[in-house]
């Protein structure tokens, strides 16, 4: 009796165990479904100073054919071409590069592509399952599946340029998955895959898709997103109960000035490190992804006011911007 009661408590973990591997399968196999026909491969011919061209991925956004991807994988790029999943290799141009957020569109000959769904990475969490799809060393269509392990990562990117905000994962990418899309277990792209810290394991990082959101209409007028710039480095972090009583302050959030560029903007204006932004011309900001919003908004050369929080006081700060180059 004792030796069956064992056997059927194994048997029933094995069931348990089954039934979940089989929905986590489920989940992964329904991203792939609805999001792997609009991921494309991506490869660069020579630039205009002729070095080499590379390849990456992207991620097909209208059926009209304006695919999002990185700046660093199309950058001065010529003969554009783009493989879609069924096979087909269509010819593409640049339409336009943000190298600040490292994202980028470009546009396929052609129409009636597939397109996928974009989401909210505001609403991300650490430790929810997300789904990436992309070429890594030419193989196509490559699915890798993790977690979110961190939000609101900072780091700089290959051109020396500092980027914020990042979402930190341990799915596995390798060089070619650049560009393509961070999709959660709703099938909605939450993210651009951007970046891996060699010779390491289980560290990747994506651009978050709200980021993208504001970037893609600015590129799509301009070529380009023309923004105010302060030239200071932060992130997003949480305010304490007794910090939002005492200040008045909204939202449960601030963007702490991490590093502060000599002479830029806010050097001049005396911004230090450890400041709290709070609001922009009296509009509360909350996140580095508003900071930026803020400032495209902002006239080039205009004083623009920063309200932060130093220490104990709650200070007024006048700024005069500049263009970020």
């Amino acid at each position: 009796m004792t030796e069956e009661v064992a056997l059927l408590g194994a048997g029933d973990g094995g069931r348990v165990d089954g039934d979940a591997l089989d929905a986590y399968s489920q989940t992964v196999t329904s991203v792939v479904e609805a999001v792997g026909g609009a991921v494309v491969s991506i490869t660069v011919g020579r630039t205009p100073r002729g070095a080499m061209g590379g390849a990456g991925s992207g991620l097909i956004i209208t059926p009209d054919g304006y695919v999002l991807t990185n700046s660093h994988v199309v950058h001065e790029g010529r003969q554009l071409e783009a493989t879609l999943m069924d096979g087909r290799a269509v010819g593409a141009v640049l339409v336009g590069d943000d190298p600040a957020t490292d994202l980028a569109l470009i546009r396929l000959n052609g129409t009636g592509f597939p397109t996928a769904v974009l989401g909210q990475s505001s609403s991300l969490r650490v430790g929810q399952l997300v789904v990436a799809i992309g070429n890594p060393f030419g193989f196509q269509s490559t699915v890798s599946a993790g977690v979110i392990s961190a939000l609101g990562r900072t780091f700089r990117s290959q051109t020396g340029r500092l980027i914020d905000d990042v979402i930190q994962t341990d799915v596995a990418l390798n060089p070619g998955n650049s560009g393509g899309p961070l999709v959660d277990s709703r099938r909605r792209v939450v993210g651009v895959n951007t970046a891996i810290i060699p010779m390491a394991r289980g560290i990747s990082f994506a651009i978050p898709i709200d980021t993208a959101k504001w970037v893609i209409p600015e590129l799509l007028a301009r070529g380009r997103v023309r923004r105010a710039y302060l030239g200071i480095g932060g992130q997003t972090r949480p305010l304490d109960q007794r910090r939002r009583r005492q200040f008045e302050i909204v939202s449960g959030r601030a963007i702490e000035v991490l590093t502060v560029e000599p002479e830029a903007p806010a050097a001049r204006a005396g911004l230090r490190q450890g400041d709290l932004i709070v609001a922009v011309d009296g509009r509360p900001v909350a996140s580095i992804d508003e900071l930026q919003r803020a400032l495209t908004r902002t006239e080039i050369g205009a004083t623009t006011t920063l309200a932060i929080v130093r220490g104990s006081e709650r200070l007024e700060v006048p700024v005069i911007t500049a263009e970020g180059t």
